[in-house]
C-alpha cells in the first residue's frame, strides 16, 4: 500500500529538517565563539528496492583549510615571539629614558662633565665640590638602579618562561584528551567529532602562541605534535616540558654558563631548538636583549671608572693631602708577583701641614728600584720613609694588607705623601704617566701593562666598585674563529685562595673556543674554582672565564725560557671584564663624606727653590678630568653597539638612542606580523566561519521543508484513516 511508505518518507523529511535546524541553531549560537567553525551535514536519498523511501542526514562535518591553519600556527608563533620582545623593550625604553630626556644616562653623563668643568673653574669652591659629588652620585645611582632593574626584568622573563612551560603542559594534556575522544568517537561512529576537532584546533592555536609547532594526522584521527625542529611534544602521550626559574639574576647569571636552567623534554635541553613563540621571545629577552643592554652599560661604567681614576690618581688634594693611602688592586702573592717601571719614573714627595716639601725622591733614580716583587718595592719605599736621608719617619709603614692591597702610611699625620709620575728621574721633569709592567703570576714574564703608578695600585681612585678582577672576557668572536696559533700554548690560573699557578690548561693550534671552554671545565685542578663559557654577545660570542669565589683571578701565558710568547690573550682580547661595573659603581667612601679630598691639582716643581710646592688653586687635574668626557677611547663590542673609538659622552648617547631604535623597530615588526596573522585568521573565518545571513536563509528553507513534510504526513495519515474507517 503506497500510503504507508509516504508516511515514512514524510517523517524522515521532518526528522532531517529538524536535525538541520539543530545544526543551524548551534552555528548561530556560536557565531562569536573563538575557534568555532561552521557545521554542515549532507542529506542522502534513502532508496529501498529501487524506490526512494525518504531522506537521511549524514555525518556533521566542518569546512576547514588545513593549509591555512598551519600558516596561522607559524604566523602566530612569530607574533608571540615579537610580542614578548616588544613588551620588555617598551619597559626598558621607559627605564632608560630618551636621548633628550633629563633623566637618561646620557643626560647624567653630560651633567657630570659640566660639574667637572665648574669644579675646574674654581677648585677652592666648596659648593663646586659638593655639586660634583652630587652629580657623580646621581650618575652612579642611576647606573646601579638601571642595572638592578635590568636584572629584575631578566628574572621576570625567566619566571614567565616557567609559566609558559606550565601552560604548554596543560595544553598538551588538553590535546591528549581530545585525541582520545576523537579516536573513540571515530571508531564507534559517533557524531560530534567536528566540535572536538574545533577544540583541538583551538588548543593548537594557543600552543603555537607559546612555541613553534607543527603537526600531522594519523588515520585514526589523532594528531602528533612536534616542534618545527622535530622534537616530539605529543605522540599517544604528552612529552612534558620542564624548567626551573632562576631565583635571582645578576649580570654574570647566564644560561650559557649554567646559571639559568634549560627547558627540557625527556631529559633533553631544547632551549636552543625553540625557534618562535612567546617562549623564544622571552629567551631572547633574558639571554640576548637585556644582557646586551647590561654589557653596554657596563662598558660605559667601566670606561668612566678607568678614565676618571687614571686622571684623579695623577693628582693630590690640598690642603687635605693624605698621610695614608690604600690601593684597590688585589695581589695574590706580593712576594712573587713583580712590577717593573718600564718608562718614566715615580716621584714621592713628603709635605708638612703647611704644604712645604720635607723630602723627595724617585723610585728608580733615587731609591734604585726599577723592578722586583711588590713586597720588595714596598720594603724599599718604607726604608726610605724611615731613613735619616729621607723624611726620617720611624713609624712609617708600607706593605700589602691582609686583603692583598698596597698601603702607604707615613706614621705621622703631620707629614703627607704625594705621588707624581714624571718622564725622568730628575726633579722637575715633565709630569706624565709612568709605564708599569706587571708579572701577574710570578713566572718572570711581564704579561700586563698599565699607565701610572698610583693608577695601577688604585691609591687615589675617584670611582670604586668594591670588587676584584674575578671575571675575564674576550672580545666578541665567532665560535669557529681561528686562534692563529703555530704552537701549543699553556695558560696558568691563579687566585687568592689557591695561590699562583695552581692550575694550567694546554691549547693546541687547532683548538676552538669551545675546546678552551671544555679544557677549563674538565680540568681537575680548576674544577669548582674556575669555570668557562661562551656567552652570546651581539653577533658572536665572548669567552668568559670566572672565579667562582669572586676573588682576584690572574690568567697568564706560561712561556718556556728563550721562547717567544704567542700573545694569545692579546689576540682574543681576554682581559678583566667590566661585567658588574654598572651595578656596583660608587664614589670612594671618604670622598663622599669629605669632598675636600677630591684632587684638583698636583704638586708643581718650583725651579727657583728647587722644591715641589702645593697650591690650593692648582687645577691642572680638574681640567684634565673635564677633558676626559670629550676625549676618544676604545670601546669593545657590546651587544648591538660595535667596537668603536669615541668619547664617553657620545657612547652614552649611543647607548640611550640604541634602545629607542630597537624599540621602534620592534614595534614596526610586531605591527606587521600582527596584521599578517590577523589576515590569515580573517581568511580562515571567510572559509570556516559562521555567516548569520546565510544561516538565516538556510533556516527558512528547512522550516519550510519541515512544514511541507508535516503537511504531507498529515494528508497521508488522513487518507489512511479514511480508508481504514471504510474497512
Amino acid at each position: 500500500m503506497a500510503l504507508i511508505p509516504s508516511l515514512g518518507t514524510a517523517l524522515s523529511g521532518m526528522k532531517t529538517a529538524q536535525s538541520q535546524l539543530s545544526i543551524i541553531s548551534s552555528n548561530v549560537a556560536n557565531v562569536d565563539t573563538e575557534g568555532y567553525t561552521r557545521k554542515i551535514a549532507q542529506q542522502k536519498n534513502v532508496i529501498l528496492a529501487g524506490y526512494s523511501q525518504g531522506v537521511s542526514i549524514g555525518e556533521v562535518t566542518r569546512k576547514v583549510n588545513e593549509g591555512l591553519l598551519k600558516s596561522y600556527l607559524a604566523a602566530n608563533s612569530l607574533n608571540g615571539n615579537l610580542a614578548a620582545q616588544n613588551s620588555y623593550l617598551s619597559k626598558t625604553e621607559i627605564l632608560l629614558g630618551t636621548p633628550e630626556g633629563e633623566n637618561s644616562v646620557s643626560a647624567n653623563v653630560a651633567a657630570l662633565q659640566t660639574a667637572f668643568d665648574s669644579f675646574a673653574s674654581d677648585v677652592t669652591s666648596s659648593a663646586g665640590r659638593y655639586n660634583l659629588l652630587n652629580q657623580a652620585d646621581t650618575l652612579t645611582s642611576r647606573m646601579n638602579y638601571i642595572s638592578e632593574e635590568i636584572q629584575k626584568l631578566r628574572g621576570d622573563a625567566d619566571m614567565n618562561i616557567a609559566a609558559d612551560v606550565d601552560e604548554i603542559n596543560k595544553l598538551l594534556d588538553t590535546l591528549d584528551n581530545l585525541n582520545d575522544q576523537i579516536v573513540k568517537y571515530t571508531l564507534l561512529g559517533y557524531d560530534g567529532t567536528a566540535d572536538l576537532l574545533d577544540q583541538r584546533d583551538q588548543a593548537l592555536r594557543s600552543l603555537s602562541e607559546k612555541m613553534d609547532i607543527t603537526y600531522f594526522k594519523r588515520d585514526n584521527g589523532e594528531i602528533v605534535v612536534q616542534t618545527t625542529n622535530g622534537i616530539t611534544l605529543l605522540d599517544n602521550d604528552p612529552h612534558y616540558l620542564s624548567h626551573n626559574a632562576v631565583a635571582q639574576a645578576s649580570p654574570t647569571t647566564t644560561y650559557a654558563a649554567g646559571g639559568i636552567d634549560g627547558i627540557y623534554v625527556n631529559g633533553e635541553d631544547i632551549t636552543a631548538s625553540i625557534k618562535d613563540g612567546s617562549i623564544k621571545g622571552l629567551i631572547e629577552v633574558r639571554d640576548v636583549i637585556l644582557p646586551s643592554l647590561q654589557s653596554q652599560l657596563d662598558e660605559l661604567a667601566g670606561a668612566l671608572k678607568a678614565q676618571i681614576n687614571s686622571v684623579h690618581n695623577q693628582g693630590t688634594a690640598y690642603p687635605n693631602t693624605p698621610s695614608e693611602l690604600t690601593g684597590t688592586r688585589t695581589f695574590i702573592d706580593p712576594d712573587k708577583q713583580q712590577i717593573k717601571i718600564a718608562e718614566g719614573d715615580v716621584r714621592f714627595v713628603i709635605f708638612d701641614t703647611n704644604g712645604k716639601q720635607v723630602a723627595t725622591t724617585s723610585l728608580k733614580g733615587g731609591i734604585g728600584f726599577d723592578s722586583g716583587s711588590i713586597s720588595e718595592m714596598a720594603q724599599e719605599i718604607q726604608d726610605w720613609l724611615r731613613s735619616a736621608d729621607g723624611p726620617n719617619l720611624p713609624q712609617a709603614e708600607v706593605g700589602v694588607d691582609k686583603n692583598g692591597k698596597l698601603f702607604i702610611n707615613t706614621g705621622d699625620s703631620n707629614y703627607t705623601f704625594s705621588i707624581i709620575d714624571e718622564a725622568g728621574s730628575a726633579a722637575g721633569t715633565a709630569q706624565q704617566p709612568a709605564k708599569i709592567e706587571f708579572d701577574s703570576n710570578g713566572n718572570g714574564l711581564y704579561d700586563r701593562e698599565f699607565e701610572g703608578f698610583s693608577s695601577f695600585f688604585g691609591l687615589n681612585d675617584f670611582f670604586v666598585d668594591n670588587s676584584s678582577e674575578s671575571v675575564y672576557d674576550s672580545k666578541v668572536m665567532s665560535r669557529s674563529v681561528n686562534l692563529g696559533l703555530k704552537d701549543t700554548v699553556t695558560l696558568s690560573f691563579s687566585n687568592s685562595s689557591s695561590g699562583l699557578n695552581f692550575g694550567t690548561i694546554t691549547i693546541s693550534p687547532n683548538d676552538s673556543l669551545q675546546d678552551i671552554v671544555n679544557s677549563i671545565n674538565e680540568n681537575p685542578a680548576l674544577n669548582g674554582q674556575i669555570s668557562a663559557a661562551l656567552v652570546p654577545n651581539g653577533d658572536g660570542y665572548m669567552l668568559r672565564i670566572s672565579n667562582a669565589s669572586g676573588e682576584q683571578l690572574e690568567i697568564a701565558e706560561n712561556v718556556a725560557p728563550g721562547a717567544q710568547p704567542s700573545n694569545l690573550l692579546e689576540k682574543i682580547g681576554l682581559q678583566p671584564s667590566n661585567v658588574n661595573a654598572a651595578i656596583s659603581l660608587d664614589i670612594r667612601s671618604d670622598l663622599q663624606t669629605s669632598p675636600e679630598k677630591i684632587a684638583g691639582g698636583s704638586p708643581q716643581f718650583d725651579s727657583a727653590t728647587g722644591e715641589y710646592v702645593q697650591s690650593p688653586a692648582a687645577n691642572n687635574i680638574a681640567n684634565a678630568l673635564g677633558e676626559v668626557f670629550s676625549a676618544s677611547f676604545d670601546f669593545k663590542q657590546s651587544g648591538t653597539i660595535a667596537q668603536t673609538k669615541t668619547s664617553l659622552s657620545n657612547y652614552a648617547a649611543t647607548f640611550v638612542g640604541n634602545i629607542a631604535s630597537q624599540t621602534s623597530n620592534s614595534e614596526a615588526s610586531l605591527s606587521y606580523q600582527t596584521e599578517l596573522t590577523n589576515s590569515i585568521s580573517l581568511k580562515e573565518a571567510q572559509i570556516s566561519g559562521v555567516d548569520i545571513d546565510e544561516e538565516l536563509g538556510q533556516m527558512i528553507i528547512f522550516q519550510q521543508t519541515y512544514a511541507a513534510c508535516a503537511q504531507a504526513f498529515t494528508a497521508s495519515k488522513e487518507i489512511l484513516d479514511m480508508l481504514l474507517s471504510i474497512v
